[in-house]
């Protein structure tokens, strides 16, 4: 981990593939296990220190392309290359038996920022 990591926030929405399950011989179990996979795989990138996460399914009923989103990731990240080896899950990421990876049912955005911290003000 570089000396100022890069604070990322991984936005992660459902889309209504996901919610005309079953289909295709994908269920429901098959997504959430890849969901599972998707987050691990994150938590687990070397350069990925994982500080928390927040889901919010039980308030947002729905499909979701954008803010608000379903769930979030908050991690400090080394660079931007391991960013987009953790967008890249979704590409990878098989779900169950099916052709399908991860990206067919969920989507991923990644904000990059910095820690906000307390700066001394000279006016």
């Amino acid at each position: 981990m570089s000396d100022t990591p890069l604070r990322v926030l991984f936005c992660i929405g459902i889309n209504q593939n996901f919610f005309d399950l079953p289909d295709g011989g994908v269920a429901a179990g098959d997504v959430w296990t890849a969901f599972v996979a998707l987050m691990d795989g994150i938590k687990c990138l070397p350069g990925v220190d994982f500080i928390g996460d927040i889901d919010d399914d039980s308030h947002m009923v729905g499909p979701s392309d954008g803010w608000p989103w379903t769930c979030y990731l908050l991690c400090d990240v080394d660079t931007q290359e391991t960013v987009k080896q953790a967008c890249d899950f979704l590409r990878s990421t098989p779900v169950g038996d099916s052709p399908w990876k991860l990206w067919k049912y969920a989507k991923i955005e990644a904000r990059i920022g910095r820690a906000l911290t307390p700066r001394e003000y000279r006016g």
